[in-house]
């Protein structure tokens, strides 16, 4: 099970990491799905429970996508665990450690200007409610909306220049990773 922001998506996508008893993290486990060809690999930290062949995992930390490795482990309780439901259990410190590391990276991100912030919440509240009293007239709100930021996203991404900025430096204001962020203002300056 993956943790994600609504604004940063995969590139912060997070999780509870297994760290075997020496500190390190398990290699991915591969599971064959059949007598043929086709398999899956997973790093879901309650497979790492000492059965099958599987490591033993002793602690647990927080682990996002874009690389970042929580510094704090805790002790994982296999007696907690349910067998049959394992990926139930709640881990609330790789969790909170990972929350704090996506306040970190929005830390990091260009400022939105206050007002603007403080009318986008005022738009989706408002929204919220128009789609409950009257969707059609949300719908066409939304769809003003999908033109416009269509419109804008397009000049804005026109304006951000690679060789004037690195993609690196576009990706941290924006949250993103390099590769996510060269795909989203892809995204909006090659919009039909």
């Amino acid at each position: 099970m993956e943790w994600q922001s609504d604004e940063f998506g995969a590139s912060h996508a997070g999780r509870a990491g297994a760290v075997l008893a020496d500190g390190s993290e398990p290699e991915p486990l591969y599971f064959d799905a059949s007598s043929g060809s086709f398999g899956y690999t997973s790093s879901d930290w309650w497979l790492y429970d000492g059965t099958l062949h599987a490591p033993l995992a002793t602690h647990l930390r927080g682990v996002c996508a874009c690389g970042w490795r929580g510094s704090a482990l805790y002790p994982v309780d296999w007696t907690q665990v349910d067998d049959e439901r394992p990926y139930d259990t709640v881990v609330p410190g790789p969790y909170a450690d990972w929350q704090n590391h996506i306040q970190h990276v929005e830390a990091r991100t260009v400022p939105v200007p206050v007002e603007l912030d403080d009318l986008v919440g005022q738009l989706d509240a408002r929204l919220s409610v128009l789609a409950d009293d009257a969707p059609l007239a949300a719908l066409r709100v939304v769809a003003a909306l999908e033109r416009l930021t269509g419109r804008i996203g397009m000049v804005a991404a026109f304006h951000t220049r690679a060789d004037e900025v690195s993609w690196e430096s576009v990706g941290q204001a924006l949250g993103l990773t390099e590769q996510e962020a060269r795909s989203r203002v892809a995204s909006y300056r090659y919009r039909s």
